[in-house]
């Protein structure tokens, strides 16, 4: 990936314009004066401006990933603030909500500033996210108001699920003062217990302890049950179950302010794709039955399902190059969580309007992120830049993931991310040489 700073005055032309916003797709030229969308529509070629063409590709609102694990504080081998931003950025990703699970949690004043101020460094745009309770302990809920001010923009123990509904109420009352997402990880510890995967077929012809889809419907059902009794925003985070489905959707009509997430892996795998001991596979919650696939794929049509985020959780190898039971749970994909998803549309399963609704527009509307999410004049120039018809094959050389590995390598994906544009800055994916791209400038991440 190589990365420039952006022109101030850049025309794109000759693209597709999708915004699924105000429901166009139109052939249009896009010019950037100063950071800003001056104007979409036909733009005469200017001589003091940079042109790129952008004939056959696609122009859309940058990315927003509202799920990932950057591991930063404490496990900078994983990944870090930079690596990850950098591996975002490549995926088409202009801004990511990064989950407060690290080593120490992210729950104090002190540490989201820390964040926040580590972004400064980094290409793309980083909202932290505080936990529910301190050190994600489950008991005394975090001083949200003081970490709201210094820019957390949700709260999540993600990682271990609040078990006390007692506590899970108050933290849920507790928000509705700020009008801010609480989002707890849906899976009830006490059904779970030592379950490795998906309980069904495929666990039972690998001898793996496995747990019932009810670990996670039951959790999900509990907090939409609170939700609606205290008014609050609750977000469901990477829904993977039918049964979640059906819950949500019968229980957002007492509440609009319930919204919810799949991954690309969830819509994407099924168990038997386990079948081998796949650890790369190992995830939490687990892939689940084909059936289940099918109900996620039609709640993102339907709209029961909001947003779309990767839960980005990079493990070093070693650590996921063990044994099944002792491997621990996620993956790596911000980098490749996009083209999952052109492929889904290559193949008629999506449509680019969804994609983009649910990756970009639906997340700054429910997090509230102003001036973001959008393609209109007078909004910041955050793009992505999409190539439908330019394979992109996955290889060592080209994984951005500080681990170093990815469950795609040596996959090709139909699609690849041309370009992605945030903050006054370019970057363009590997292999893209042109003589007309601004390459060879120093990089600045100024705000």
């Amino acid at each position: 990936m190589r990365i420039s700073k952006l022109k101030k005055n850049t025309i794109l032309k000759n693209g597709t314009v999708i915004d699924p916003l105000n429901n166009t797709e139109k052939k249009a030229d896009v010019h950037i004066e100063n950071g800003l969308i001056k104007s979409i529509g036909k733009v005469s070629t200017q001589k003091s401006a940079e042109t790129l063409d952008c004939k056959g590709l696609i122009i859309t609102h940058g990315f927003c990933d509202l799920h990932a694990h950057f591991r930063e504080p404490g496990r900078e081998d994983k990944e870090d603030l930079n690596s990850g931003s950098e591996s975002a950025l490549a995926g088409g990703f202009t801004r990511v909500c990064i989950m407060p699970n690290s080593e120490p949690p992210v729950d104090s004043p002190e540490v989201i500033r820390y964040l926040i101020e580590r972004s400064d460094e980094c290409p793309i745009y980083i909202h932290p996210i505080g936990t529910i309770t301190k050190g994600q302990k489950g008991g005394e809920l975090t001083e949200m108001g003081t970490m709201i001010s210094e820019g957390a923009v949700a709260f999540s123990d993600d990682g271990l699920p609040v078990s006390d509904s007692g506590v899970m109420l108050n933290a849920l009352t507790y928000s509705t003062m700020f009008d801010i997402p609480i989002i707890n990880h849906a899976e009830d510890d006490c059904l779970k217990r030592d379950g490795l995967m998906h309980l069904g077929k495929t666990s039972t012809e690998l001898g793996l302890a496995a747990s019932p889809d009810l670990v996670e419907s039951n959790m999900v059902f509990r907090d939409l049950e609170l939700s609606v009794f205290t008014g609050s925003r609750l977000h469901i985070p990477h829904v993977s179950t039918a049964k979640s489905v059906d819950h949500i959707k019968t229980i957002k009509k007492k509440n609009s302010k319930i919204s919810a997430e799949v991954t690309p892996h969830h819509l994407y795998f099924i168990d038997e794709n386990l079948s081998s001991y796949n650890t790369n596979l190992k995830v939490a919650p687990p892939i689940r039955s084909r059936n289940d696939r099918s109900a996620l794929i039609k709640a993102v049509k339907n709209g029961i399902i909001n947003c779309i985020a990767t839960d980005h959780a990079p493990h070093t190898w070693d650590e996921k190059n063990k044994p099944y039971p002792e491997a621990p749970a996620g993956l790596p994909l911000v980098q490749h969580g996009l083209q999952i998803l052109m492929d889904f549309f290559n193949n008629d399963i999506l449509t680019l309007e969804t994609i983009v609704e649910k990756t970009s527009h639906n997340v700054a509307k429910r997090f509230q992120v102003k001036d973001r999410g959008y393609i209109r004049e007078g909004y910041y120039a955050d793009l992505a830049i999409l190539d439908l018809n330019n394979p992109y094959q996955v290889s060592k050389d080209n994984i951005l993931y500080k681990c170093g590995w990815s469950p795609f390598e040596g996959h090709k994906f139909n699609s690849s991310i041309f370009m992605t544009i945030v903050n006054g800055n370019i970057a363009f994916k590997d292999g893209v040489v042109s003589d007309n791209l601004p390459f060879g400038m120093q990089i600045e991440f100024n705000r």
